[in-house]
């Protein structure tokens, strides 16, 4: 079973900025959360891919199809998942927006996107980012959002 970690203090969060995580393009970029750090309800993948030529950690099975459909989109040039939100990039978002940043125990924590690409469209690089999430229905039931 994944090892559970809600939030991550400072020293965590720096040390995974030096590995190099949510950094980088291509066979090059280290996703900010792995599979294996991740505890899931429902399935987790790890799946190879022939456009970045690495290992991609994906959360869910919609998470897995939306990678499929990005991985034959011929205009995605790269792919990179669980990518970092950190705090000094996205602060002023939250402030401008009147919410809080979230924080745990003090420590503005690093929230992520699901996945986020680049893509060449009409000769022009367009980046973009899917947040994916699965959600309980008026009866309870999962679905996928």
């Amino acid at each position: 079973m994944a090892k559970a970690n809600s939030s991550f203090s400072e020293v965590q969060i720096a040390r995974r900025i030096k590995e190099g995580r949510g950094q980088g393009h291509g066979k090059d970029y280290i996703p900010w959360l792995t599979v294996q750090e991740v505890p899931s309800a429902g399935r987790s993948h790890r799946i190879y891919s022939h456009k970045t030529g690495r290992v991609h950690h994906l959360l869910s099975d919609l998470e897995l199809a939306v990678f499929l459909s990005l991985e034959w989109e011929s205009s995605v040039l790269d792919i990179r998942e669980q990518f970092p939100l950190l705090p000094s990039d996205i602060r002023q978002i939250a402030i401008d927006s009147g919410i809080k940043h979230p924080a745990i125990r003090g420590v503005d924590q690093v929230m992520s996107t699901d996945e986020i690409t680049d893509a060449d469209k009409e000769n022009w690089l367009h980046a973009g980012d899917m947040l994916i999430e699965v959600v309980k229905d008026a009866n309870g039931e999962w679905v996928e959002a």
